[in-house]
């Protein structure tokens, strides 16, 4: 963080203090100021990179399964930044230095520093950068240079890809770590070597970095929040991985990792590219693994690895070619893990008793290990081992040590084949999904905007252009590993159950999609929908959600999708014209009809008790009424099933009592009241009351 931010910092404090003109909008601006500072270094100390792509992506993915409980001492000092940040508030009191005759020029000089301060903070930078990223971009100069394998592969191989978390090859480093790593270091003697491997933007982390290497194209976070993986069907349904390849190739594709698949959707993209198992933290739980197997992110690698090696056996007695992958997890950062079998584990080191530095030496062995009990085994001819690096390591206990050091994956491959020795072609890990291939047939030097290593240097790609420094070169790639999200054709909306199938994408309403004047979708937007809706649109808005969000009458349908042009001509489409497809491209008729404001569901109450078949009546007393009519709902708990369904229509002297009639046909468990409210309101309840008023079936 720029230190002139602290002088900043103390010049908006001191005239804060000088007069008492605006003095609370200044404290409340001060106060926030700080705060944001405050996430900003929580944020940078996770990441290594400020708020970057990594940190959007995991807010649209959430973070379960995330071993938040290992950065406690970093969410501690955070706790203490934010505390103090409030205690600035208390600036209000002080009253001795308050200045009355040069209020004005005063809280100008205030506003001046304010702005001087945000325009240098990281915070601001990183903004920059972030907006710069995900505007649109012309992707046609490099859409020729995506690749998609189609010769059968030569030979079939068995793969065996062994991700290190975090297991940089700037650990290998005699003169820094001497010892550190001799088994890994010794492998690297006898392997393809492959030096200066780069993590570009949109591969740094440990989704991105699978992704990178698996289909060759750089992870984006999509203008919108596309990447809510909760309510989108399909991981990059667009890309065409090693794992499809595979996969129509004949092979099996099996996965074992440590930590929750669920975490960053890591398992919906391998289950969506090819991936027939996937071995992750609750499998081993339920296995019946001790817990002391287990660290806050998942199982140890001792006993993942070894299970690998029995999935290895058990998968190559079966005569079917298979890559099986894993992921390790005991380098993660900040400081590492020992697994049981490494207890006694330590790295004598100048550094001092770092415990990353102890988790390093016991991956180096079990690593390693596997690696040999492979090559040994009755299948080792017909098998290729990659190690690699998921991704260059972020801020740990070692960062320091490794910040005066060039940094570089490690990528290692063995077959018996293979000639060792280094290979730099100053690559990426964009690269090594294509290096593999080459490994299968030797004119399958490219997957995505990947270039095999083991080819000549690469007239193209994103790692040529990335390496070249030049964001305006590099930014193409980006904007069409974007459109992987949805695929090519998105031109037409159809509704398949509970979701809209646009292009090759299923996302679960409400969903708003905005085209461009070349009718293709330039922003996505699944949170905060109907407040979104109501901006003028460039060319077309799709905004796709039940029909109460938009009809005050009975409802069409199930399903709308209201379109709106750039003229502020509109049309509604319901369940009929929707099962059949909407084309967007389609001219809207000239419409003088005001754009209805969508609604969206607020739950009011969820009643839990058993409610058995008959006739009921709901009274709800609101502490207060919406001002716009309003749909009131009893639903299911999932929302599928609506029990009843009332119009309200907001008038002066309607009472204090809503009455919504109810007949339920079978027994319910889970009861849900919800209102279809404007978004811009709320309506809290004193009480609701529901009394059954019938048991008999009504005539």
């Amino acid at each position: 963080m720029s230190l002139w931010l602290v002088p900043c910092s103390l010049l908006l404090a001191c005239l804060l203090v000088a007069s008492p003109r605006w003095r609370r909008v200044k404290a409340a601006v001060f106060c926030a100021w700080l705060l944001s500072l405050a996430l900003w270094w929580l944020v940078d100390r996770l990441s290594g990179d400020g708020i970057n792509a990594a940190t959007l992506y995991h807010l649209q993915t959430g973070l379960k399964g995330a071993g938040i409980a290992e950065f406690r001492n970093v969410i501690a000092v955070f706790v203490v930044f934010s505390l103090l940040a409030m205690a600035s508030l208390l600036l209000l009191r002080v009253r001795r230095f308050r200045m009355r005759r040069h209020g004005g020029w005063l809280s100008a000089a205030f506003a001046v520093t304010f702005v001087a301060a945000v325009v240098g903070s990281p915070l601001f930078a990183d903004g920059l950068r972030l907006y710069r990223a995900t505007l649109p971009t012309d992707v046609t100069a490099v859409s020729a240079e995506y690749a998609i394998p189609h010769v059968p592969v030569e030979r079939a191989r068995n793969i065996v890809w062994i991700y290190g978390e975090s297991l940089e090859r700037t650990y290998l480093d005699p003169q820094v770590f001497p010892d550190l790593m001799p088994h890994l270091s010794r492998l690297a003697g006898q392997a393809a070597d492959f030096r200066g491997i780069a993590s570009p933007e949109g591969s740094g982390w440990t989704i991105a970095g699978l992704v990178s290497s698996m289909c060759g194209v750089p992870l984006t976070t999509a203008r919108g929040d596309e990447n809510a993986m909760g309510r989108m069907g399909r991981f990059l349904p667009g890309a065409y991985c090693l794992g499809d390849y595979l996969k129509q190739q004949g092979y099996r594709l099996h996965f074992s990792g440590g930590a929750d698949a669920s975490f960053a959707a890591k398992g919906s993209f391998l289950a969506s590219h090819g991936f027939d198992r996937i071995k992750e933290r609750s499998y081993y739980e339920q296995a019946g693994v001790a817990r002391e197997h287990f660290s806050d992110w998942g199982i140890h690698d001792d006993v993942l690895l070894d299970d690998v090696f029995e999935d290895f056996l058990t998968l190559s007695a079966r005569g079917t070619p298979f890559m099986l992958t894993t992921l390790t997890m005991d380098t993660h950062h900040p400081a590492g893990h020992l697994p049981v079998s490494c207890k006694g584990e330590r790295y004598e080191s100048r550094h001092g008793d770092v415990g990353l530095l102890n988790a390093l030496k016991c991956t180096d062995r079990l690593i390693s290990s596997l690696v040999e009990k492979i090559r040994n085994s009755p299948y080792a001819q017909d098998t290729l081992i990659v190690i690699a690096s998921d991704h260059l390591a972020m801020p740990n206990d070692l960062s320091s040590v490794l910040a005066d050091m060039p940094r570089e994956n490690l990528l290692l491959m063995l077959a018996p084949d293979l000639p060792a020795g280094q290979i730099d072609r100053g690559g990426s890990t964009l690269d090594t999904g294509a290096t593999v291939l080459q490994m299968l047939h030797p004119q399958l030097t490219a997957l995505g905007f990947g270039r095999s290593l083991l080819a000549d240097p690469p007239r193209d790609g994103a790692s040529l252009a990335a390496r070249e420094g030049d964001a305006s070169r590099y930014r193409p790639y980006l904007g069409y590993a974007r459109q992987l999200w949805m695929g090519r054709d998105t031109g037409t909306l159809r509704m398949d159950g509970d979701h809209v199938v646009v292009g090759d994408q299923q996302i679960r309403p409400p969903v708003m999609l905005e085209y461009d004047k070349t009718w293709n979708i330039s922003s996505i937007v699944l949170e905060d929908a109907p407040r979104q809706f109501m901006r003028d649109p460039d060319n077309v808005l799709a905004y796709v959600d039940r029909c109460t969000a938009f009809e005050d009458a009975l409802p069409l349908g199930e399903w709308c999708a209201l379109l709106v042009d750039r003229n502020n001509d509109l049309k509604l489409y319901a369940d009929a014209d929707l099962a059949r497809g909407v084309k967007i491209d389609t001219p809207l008729e000239a419409s003088n009809e005001p754009r209805p404001r969508p609604r969206r569901p607020l739950t009011l109450s969820i009643e839990s008790r058993r409610m058995l078949a008959g006739q009921y009546q709901v009274r709800l007393r609101p502490q207060r009424l919406p001002s716009h009519p309003f749909w009131l709902e009893a639903v299911s708990a999932d929302g599928k099933v609506i029990h009843a369904r009332e119009w309200v229509n907001v008038a002066p002297g309607a009472g204090d009592q809503i009455r919504l009639p109810m007949w339920l046909d079978t027994a319910v468990d889970d009861l849900v009241i919800r209102a279809w409210l404007d978004y811009t309101e709320e309506m809290p309840l004193e009480g609701i009351a529901m009394t059954r008023v019938s048991g008999r079936p009504r005539s």
